[in-house]
């Protein structure tokens, strides 16, 4: 941030002297200067954009328990790092946030993405795939009027899903009444880095929004590197998400279970072994055309995946890659732990709905940003990205910000790993609420196809036969 380093440059260079000052050149190397050279604040603003970033990232990592006491922490910070006072009120500093926050997070994720691809040596893809794993999960923000209004459902207790109470297995659950709307939260969809074991991008929204139309939003607007193949579990399934993927050039490894039904033998052409095609009625009757998967299954402790894939060929991807892949996934469940428990953003402290946003996305960056400098430690000295603690490293940059004492961070971050002693009693908790009302995926529904499958599918075959044989002109006005 003070000065602009080489990309090649390894952090372990520029940590010298006490901890803040190492956590600032550290910073300097993960955030180029000249990223921010395109944003031009106001004349008479004090601040330049990486000033107003160095004191976000203070104050996201702050340990004090409200935002005005970490916005303090984090100036007191910055003025002795950079020489001035960046902001004189917490007021003005949210302000900023507003009117800077929608600009600077998509420059930060491009600057982070290509240092992750310099760090991340055999971490950056499996085979020949990036694979980014996508999952939801909700925080809490204080139960504020504007946050009500905003982030909770409108009609709670009123929806066709809280009409279906009758028909629950568990007779308590049933007849119990329904409670007090919940307090408004912010549901976040997350798109994590499978093999780095680290965020990638986000987008967010209120309590009752729909994962699967965050991941087409996101599909949609964001570009990603080439041979990318998203990992999702069976919320993201239907034929609008892989349509949307595949028609973006893009690749997909989704677990199906009993509400997806699968054809076999549909066409001329005889489908061999895993290939299955999917059809459902409402594309089937909107004369959309068939998707052909791939129909893979493993055993994943007692109970068997079934996962489906736009990838056919068994050699770009394996079955035992995709297992790997599929298996690892489950990491993206423990980053929003760490987040939510570890990092304290269970619940939010801002009042209003801005402000929320805003305090939620600058603490996935802080998180991100910590995440990558242990990363850059411990992979170059044989550490794997499945060994390091966010936890121990969370601590030591709030120590860094605190404590006086001249001591190493590049030394301090290599040695935030997880505990390697072999435990002598299970981690789960004893006490667990007994419901069998567990959710169960099962297994996909996989029928021959039927005569009018077959009927419209030589249809529709026959029409894309033919339009390529036209002019494009003539091509676009046959399919409408």
């Amino acid at each position: 941030m003070a000065q602009d380093t080489k990309p090649c440059l390894p952090v372990s260079t520029l940590l010298a002297g006490d901890l803040p000052r190492q956590l600032y050149h550290a910073l300097a190397w993960a955030l180029k200067t000249r990223l921010f050279a395109a944003i031009k604040p106001h004349g008479n603003t004090r601040w330049q954009a990486h000033e107003l970033i160095l004191l976000i990232l203070f104050w996201v990592w702050s340990d004090c328990p409200t935002l005005t006491g970490a916005f303090t922490h984090a100036s007191q910070l910055c003025q002795r790092l950079l020489g001035k006072i960046i902001f004189k009120s917490y007021t003005g500093f949210s302000d900023a946030l507003t009117t800077w926050t929608a600009k600077l997070i998509p420059l930060l994720w491009k600057q982070i993405h290509q240092r992750m691809e310099q760090i991340a040596g055999p971490y950056w893809r499996i085979g020949l795939w990036l694979p980014l794993a996508v999952d939801g999960s909700r925080t809490t923000t204080p139960r504020t009027r504007q946050n009500e209004r905003v982030f909770c459902p409108r009609k709670y207790g009123r929806g066709k899903h809280a009409r279906s109470r009758a028909k629950w297995k568990n007779k308590k659950r049933r007849s119990k009444k329904l409670p007090h709307a919940v307090a408004p939260q912010i549901w976040l969809t997350l798109l994590w880095h499978i093999g780095l074991r680290m965020p990638w991008a986000w987008i967010c929204g209120p309590s009752n929004a729909c994962e699967r139309h965050h991941f087409v939003d996101v599909i949609k607007t964001q570009k990603f590197p080439d041979k990318t193949l998203f990992c999702g579990d069976a919320g993201f399934v239907g034929y609008e998400v892989w349509n949307t993927l595949i028609q973006h050039g893009h690749h997909f490894l989704i677990r199906v279970g009993g509400n997806i039904r699968l054809l076999r033998r549909l066409g001329d052409i005889r489908v061999r072994g895993e290939l299955v095609h999917f059809w459902p009625k409402q594309a089937f009757q909107k004369k959309q055309p068939p998707l052909i998967l791939r129909l893979l299954k493993f055993r994943a402790g007692r109970r068997t995946i079934f996962v489906v894939t736009n990838v056919l060929a068994e050699s770009q991807l394996t079955t035992a890659q995709a297992e790997r892949i599929y298996k690892a996934r489950w990491g993206v469940e423990v980053q929003f732990r760490t987040l939510k428990q570890t990092f304290g953003r269970a619940k939010l402290q801002s009042r209003t709905p801005e402000r929320a946003y805003q305090e939620l996305q600058w603490s996935l960056i802080g998180l991100w940003l910590v995440q990558l400098l242990s990363a850059t430690e411990q992979i170059p000295i044989g550490i794997g990205p499945e060994r390091s603690s966010p936890s121990v490293a969370i601590q030591i940059f709030q120590d860094a910000m605190s404590r006086g004492r001249p001591r190493s961070l590049r030394q301090e971050l290599q040695g935030a790993v997880n505990d390697t002693y072999q435990r002598k009693s299970q981690k789960a908790a004893r006490y667990r609420p007994k419901s069998k009302d567990r959710p169960a995926t099962g297994k996909p529904k996989v029928v021959y196809a039927s005569a009018r499958h077959r009927h419209k599918y030589k249809l529709w075959f026959g029409l894309q036969k033919s339009l390529t044989a036209l002019p494009l002109r003539e091509r676009v006005s046959c399919a409408a």
